[in-house]
């Protein structure tokens, strides 16, 4: 189930307090390739090894955030930034 529209009104990028919306099927089809080429890290370096389900990003589309069991996890280090990759 995503998630539910009136949190998605509330919700910003704990970092960049810009507003987030949900990321287009086609844009998490593309991160999740990444992910399973092992092409992915978290802002703070770490390997992203699962694929995502939902996630969240940025009006701007400079950060994606999951969504972990219809709940985002807005926090600066879960944070993928979109420069990493190709064709975003």
């Amino acid at each position: 189930m995503p998630i539910d529209g009136k949190l998605l009104e509330i919700l910003c990028c704990p970092v960049s307090k810009t507003p987030l919306v949900r990321l287009p099927p086609d844009k998490l089809k593309k991160l999740n390739a990444a992910i399973a080429a092992g092409e992915v890290q978290y802002v703070h370096g770490e390997a992203v090894t699962e694929p995502l389900r939902e996630a969240l990003m940025t009006e701007d589309a400079r950060v994606v955030y999951p969504v972990i069991d219809e709940i985002p996890i807005l926090l600066e280090e879960k944070g993928i930034g979109t420069t990493q990759l190709q064709e975003f």
